[in-house]
């Protein structure tokens, strides 16, 4: 099968690394059995010269050699004719040895080289064809050369004149290195077998590692494996939300740069390999893959200054047989064979800015409220006028407008809103107070409250205000007091360099829940620090983390909608006061039966004196 491109298609990864290996191990094997056989062959060709040695010493010193050899040396020309040589007693002594040891030759010569004793007779009376000056100074020589009758391991030995030192001739023995050569041949069979058994074993080696290499890259080749990772950083630094990969063993196997950003990380830090649970994120994360499943429900985490958006999904097992035929920038999927568990995938979203932007239309819904409460009442007044107009009684509707003139305009169901001198929180209150009313509860302002300057923060101010006041109205709708009231105080503090703005929120609640031993029930102590503990909560269904209750609460009933912002209100606003230099705490944690618990927040920098500034 060709490819589009009209080429044969190329040899997989796998094979390519079976024929590599192979071929390596067959090289090594060939290699290894040649230096064996040569090592083979130089032993047998020691042996050789060993046993020549041995041969040849022992000619050397026997007492008929030594005698005849010394007779010889003063001998004349015809003495030392080939036809006296062959009739000497040299020459039937070494023939002897010859036959009795196997060897080439056994040769016998005199002090100046010439042969005494020779297999071949005609070679008697002539001069050695190698150099005997080495035997014939007294030292014992082993070597290999090629003589007269063929190449041979031969050994040397000097041959002594009897009862004297004097060298008066030399003796030469010789193994042929064919029958060295056949020796090694008989050594040639078990080396082959060896070698190809240790290729048959280097290669099903081979091919079991190329098989386990297939299964550890899940089949696919190494272009396709550079793509998916060159895939997989573009996209892990291209999108804006945050990417954590955990392993089923619970270590992290991807942190991308914004889930640094997201949760504070240096972004240099190398979290990867880290346990999750070493690696500094909030406990909640293990809260959070235990409650992981396919389809990933969402939750909410304030970390820091941030509200985050988190969702976990365990990551299941591909169900289909894995394919070929990716190719990097064709757009072709690939599909991953099926594989053990593989641990989840934590994405991580900023929702900071979508929780400001929430709290802003919240307090336009407020708004919007009370307008249309009050378009309600004054279409009301309208249709009276028109209807007094259209049956010809205008004096009535004349004492009629009169009187709504005495009354003034219309107001805000808020007890003493007009002590609130600032326009954007006498509407803001005067918005709450409507919402709070159409739930059976009296939003009032307090005797104290006193606001002499400007806000000029109102974002952050009215996310405080609104959290706390949701939180109040939704503990008198659930307490059990009849007399359902929030109160609501604020004060500012101006200075030259700016004001600072005072927050006080009560209810008629039954106040927050007793602790246990652990805890501290005394006046809103330090033991009440758990409500503002950094919790999640899912987006709908399952119970919600409460953050004014402290206490894990069943969904809202439906005539009552969680109004106070998915059970994260409180950490939240914390969260916004400590970014300013200010601080909410409970200031009484209240009692069952009523009075509720009391919250006060102190709020820096939002307020300024009216003579400066743009009014809001």
């Amino acid at each position: 099968m060709e490819d589009s491109g009209g080429h044969a298609p190329r040899m997989s990864f796998s094979a390519r690394m079976l024929l590599l290996q192979v071929g390596v191990v067959a090289l090594v094997v060939l290699l290894s059995a040649v230096v064996i056989g040569l090592l083979t062959y130089q032993r047998l060709g020691n042996e050789a010269e060993r046993q020549a040695l041995a041969v040849a010493r022992t000619v050397a010193a026997s007492g008929d050699v030594r005698t005849a050899t010394a007779d010889l040396a003063d001998a004349s020309p015809a003495e030392l004719s080939a036809e006296a040589l062959a009739g000497g007693p040299l020459q039937p002594l070494a023939e002897d040895v010859r036959q009795r040891t196997g060897a080439l030759f056994v040769v016998v010569t005199d002090d100046t080289g010439l042969r005494l004793a020779h297999p071949n007779p005609a070679e008697l009376g002539k001069m050695v064809s190698t150099d005997p000056s080495e035997a014939l100074a007294g030292r014992e020589v082993t070597t290999q050369e090629q003589g007269t009758l063929g190449h041979s391991a031969r050994a040397k030995v000097p041959v002594y004149a009897p009862g004297s030192t004097a060298v008066v001739g030399e003796v030469s023995v010789g193994f042929s290195s064919e029958d060295v050569l056949e020796s090694l041949a008989g050594s040639i069979f078990p080396i082959a077998a060896t070698a190809a058994g240790a290729l048959a074993l280097g290669a099903g080696a081979s091919l079991l590692l190329g098989r386990r290499l297939k299964r550890l890259t899940l089949g696919l080749e190494p272009e396709e494996i550079a793509a998916l990772v060159q895939d997989q950083e573009a996209v892990l630094r291209g999108v804006d939300e945050g990417v954590i990969g955990v392993s089923a063993d619970r270590k992290i196997t991807v942190f991308n740069r914004e889930a640094k950003r997201l949760l504070g990380f240096d972004i240099a830090a190398d979290l990867v390999g880290r346990p999750l649970a070493e690696a500094g994120l909030p406990d909640s994360f293990d809260r959070l893959l235990a409650a992981a499943d396919p389809q990933s429900p969402t939750v909410e985490q304030v970390v820091g200054s941030r509200v985050l958006i988190l969702s976990a999904r365990e990551v299941q097992p591909s169900r289909t047989p894995g394919r070929r035929g990716y190719r990097p920038g064709a757009g072709t999927a690939v599909v991953v064979p099926r594989a053990p568990e593989l641990g989840w995938v934590i994405m991580l979203r900023d929702r900071t800015a979508l929780q400001s932007l929430t709290r802003q239309l919240d307090a336009v819904g407020a708004l919007t409220t009370a307008l249309r409460a009050q378009r309600h009442e004054f279409a009301n007044r309208l249709h009276t006028i028109a209807g007094l107009l259209g049956i010809g009684r205008p004096a009535e509707a004349h004492d009629y407008v009169s009187g709504i003139m005495q009354t003034g305009p219309l107001t805000y169901p808020a007890e003493q809103v007009e002590l609130l001198q600032d326009p954007y929180l006498q509407a803001f209150i005067g918005a709450k107070s409507t919402e709070a009313a159409e739930r059976g509860v009296t939003l009032r302002v307090g005797p104290e409250t006193l606001i002499r300057g400007r806000i000029t923060d109102p974002q952050d101010v009215t996310t405080v205000i609104g959290n706390l006041v949701d939180n109040a109205v939704r503990a008198a709708v659930r307490g059990g007091n009849p007399e359902r009231w929030v109160e609501v105080e604020v004060m500012d503090e101006l200075t030259g360099d700016g004001g600072t703005l005072h927050l006080v929120v009560a209810d008629s609640g039954d106040g927050l829940p007793p602790l246990d031993t652990a805890g501290n029930n005394d006046g809103g102590g330090p033991g009440y620090e758990r409500i503002f503990a950094e919790g999640f909560t899912t987006a709908e269904g399952d119970s919600v983390w409460d953050g004014r209750e402290g206490n894990s609460v069943l969904p809202e009933v439906p005539e009552l909608p969680d109004i106070h912002g998915q059970g994260f209100g409180l950490p939240l606003v914390r969260q916004l006061a400590r970014r300013r230099g200010g601080e909410v705490w409970v200031a009484d944690p209240g009692r069952p039966g009523g009075p509720g618990a009391v919250f006060c927040a102190r709020l820096p920098g939002t307020v300024e004196p009216t003579g400066t500034g743009e009014t809001l």
